[in-house]
């Protein structure tokens, strides 16, 4: 698959206002890794392989390990993760998959593990990757051409 549009070049003001969004989020309080876990989730949820590529490379960068970003998508059955990632892990599925509606177990099991700040934090997160994906997928970015900031260091 080749790249359909490169948002960057043709839109320049889409792209500079998803980057506004994404600096909101590289910026939270939110630990690092638990921010890649989200990505990944939303990502592998969204089928979009750009972005899948992206974080696991983001994530290995930041120390996690294959094991644990190869279950991302099977979280549940793995006792890979903590109370606190697993809360946010089936957070970002309810935002993802937002037409099937946020029941107040799902919001309770979150607030269990994030104050309200760090739930809206969150919640801009999973909004975030979610929108990127949205322009990754129909543009086909090129999948595999992703090199982590720090590789370039």
């Amino acid at each position: 698959m080749s790249n359909r549009v490169n948002v960057a070049r043709v839109a320049p003001q889409v792209y500079h206002a998803m980057r506004v969004l994404q600096n909101h989020v590289d910026g939270s309080s939110l630990e690092k890794l638990l921010l890649e876990l989200v990505k990944l989730r939303a990502s592998y949820i969204n089928g979009c392989a750009y972005c899948v590529d992206m974080h696991a490379k983001d994530a290995r960068v930041l120390g996690e390990t294959e094991q644990r970003i190869y279950s991302v998508p099977v979280w549940r059955e793995t006792p890979f993760f903590t109370p606190r990632e697993r809360a946010a892990l089936a957070w970002t599925e309810v935002v993802t998959e937002i037409s099937k509606g946020v029941s107040d177990d799902a919001y309770e099991q979150a607030r269990e593990h994030f104050d309200e700040a760090e739930l809206a934090e969150l919640t801009m997160a999973i909004i975030t990757i979610n929108a990127w994906n949205r322009l990754a997928i129909p543009f086909q970015s090129e999948v595999g051409s992703y090199m982590p900031a720090a590789a370039h260091a």
